[in-house]
């Protein structure tokens, strides 16, 4: 089905969402946010990729910087920090005034360095999906550009990952229709949270009033 537009999530909540469905509920839903030493300097390294909507061309490769991108499908907009097109007249697509074929590639920017987790990839992946709904193109990979280590790496599109996008978008949006913000185990990467004054994973171990009250009857009965 295509979501209406007025339903759009924003697509780089992937990210959240993947590191941790209650940091992206507590942002997205409940519009809550804090920011600390790694969100300002993300902030900032983005800026330099990109300060709104401009192009340019290098020989046989165009630069967009900026480029807005949505996907009616997958019911999501976004922002691209860099999308390249490399000219490619067998395999390429047309450009509205531009000559030439070509290759449409999505260039994310990260300020740290790589990550075994996910969140990265998906990001880009999803901001390809939605190139390849717009363009009605085929893009096979994109690029993670890494600030800490000053290069790219090269990230092909399988299936696997496609789906994966898929899906957290799926449960993204269920979660946004029933305005919920689930509950999450602690773990390491909750110390690091810009968000973790606000959620209090601490207190995630804590029984509910209900679950107190049920276990002090239980207690009772049992004496």
């Amino acid at each position: 089905m295509d979501y209406k537009e007025d339903d759009y999530l924003m697509l780089s909540g992937i990210q959240h969402f993947s590191f941790c469905r209650r940091q992206w509920a507590l942002i997205h839903i409940e519009q809550q946010w804090d920011e600390n030493l790694r969100t300002v300097e993300g902030s900032l390294f983005h800026r330099k990729a990109h300060d709104g909507y401009s192009s340019e061309r290098r020989k046989d490769i165009i630069v967009s910087r900026g480029m807005p991108v949505f996907s009616r499908t997958m019911g999501v907009n976004g922002i691209c920090d860099i999308v390249e097109f490399h000219r490619d007249d067998k395999k390429g697509i047309s450009l509205h005034g531009r000559e030439g074929r070509y290759l449409v590639y999505p260039v994310e920017y990260k300020k740290g360095q790589p990550k075994e987790d996910e969140e990265d990839i998906l990001q880009m992946a999803a901001q390809a999906m939605c190139l390849e709904e717009m363009l009605a193109c085929s893009i096979s990979k994109g690029y993670l550009f890494y600030g800490e280590i000053r290069r790219r790496i090269e990230v092909p599109l399988g299936e696997g990952i496609r789906q994966r996008v898929k899906d957290s978008f799926i449960e993204m949006h269920q979660y946004f229709q029933r305005k919920y913000t689930p509950k999450v185990k602690r773990t390491k990467a909750c110390n690091a949270c810009s968000l973790k004054n606000i959620c209090l994973p601490q207190l995630m171990k804590n029984k509910s009033a209900r679950e107190y009250v049920s276990t002090q009857i239980g207690e009772e009965d049992e004496g």
